[in-house]
């Protein structure tokens, strides 16, 4: 009988399989596809943003969040784009010495700015909509204080904020690897990110959106008094967070943190699980 998913093993050579893909794709299509990914994450980023904007219970709100951030990354697995957090699993196929160091760095480079520029897109665009207008101007300043509060962490909880991220972003993608039918993958994606969101964790494509958003809003002055008003911020306090050098002192640690959790922490610790010769002694000498 069939098994109705892939195993472990399976899902490891899979996810291989996809990377050798991943790494040789032509540099403008996989620059297209980085652009959609950020995107398609900003997206989710906004929506529940506009879900949570009024709960003023913490655990509350982040559960809302929870629910409805992950359609981003499920767009990305089914229909298709290149997410620099998941790509970090490339490190699996190094290992596997079917795509080379400068493959990987080459493709991680591409996308991550690539995402960038996408999620700036969506940043931009959802401003530009007045989306941030509801409920007299409350999401607007909602955006501010979440821009605020990630702009002004501190490099060492960013960076550990990171790495749980994208050990569970990582797990998401190996578990939709698992699954063979649409249902299946939807579920797989939707429980890790759904935790990552509501635990609070740091993920630098997100952030991407949330603190540009957070930089635009700041430029009207409806928003930036409904912040003060509602926040206890002052106005010295939001426009001296928002900016590039609070923006790059968020991005550089959650960016560092979020590799080490994709790479370290679950690429190449699944690797040796399912494929290392220490590991798997018996593989090797039926190899």
């Amino acid at each position: 009988m069939e098994n109705i998913y892939n195993t472990p093993s399976e899902t490891i050579d899979g996810n291989i399989k996809a990377g050798v893909t991943k790494a040789n794709l032509n540099i403008w299509k996989m620059f297209f596809m980085g652009i959609m990914a950020g995107v398609f994450i900003a997206i989710g980023a906004a929506s529940s943003n506009v879900a949570v904007h009024n709960i003023e219970n913490v655990g509350v709100a982040r559960l809302v969040a929870g629910i409805v951030f992950p359609v981003g990354l499920m767009m990305i697995v089914l229909v298709g784009g290149e997410l620099v957090t998941g790509n970090s699993l490339l490190i699996m196929d190094v290992m596997d010495k079917k795509v080379t160091v400068l493959q990987m760095i080459r493709n991680l480079v591409v996308v991550y700015f690539s995402n960038m520029l996408g999620s700036f897109m969506a940043a931009s665009m959802i401003f530009w909509s007045g989306n941030l207008n509801y409920t007299s101007g409350l999401l607007g300043a909602y955006t501010i204080k979440v821009a605020v509060t990630k702009s002004t962490m501190n490099f060492w909880p960013a960076f550990c904020s990171g790495i749980l991220c994208n050990i569970l972003v990582c797990m998401a993608i190996l578990m939709a690897g698992t699954a063979k039918d649409i249902i299946g993958k939807l579920f797989a994606i939707w429980f890790p990110i759904m935790v990552f969101v509501t635990a609070g964790f740091e993920h630098c494509v997100a952030n991407m959106y949330y603190i540009p958003a957070g930089i635009l809003a700041a430029t009207d002055s409806t928003y930036v008094q409904v912040a003060i008003d509602n926040y206890g911020m002052t106005a010295e306090q939001i426009h001296s967070a928002l900016n590039i050098t609070g923006f790059l002192s968020n991005l550089a640690p959650v960016t560092l943190g979020n590799i080490v959790g994709g790479m370290v922490c679950v690429g190449i610790v699944y690797y040796e699980i399912n494929k290392g010769k220490f590991m798997n002694p018996v593989r090797d000498k039926k190899d």
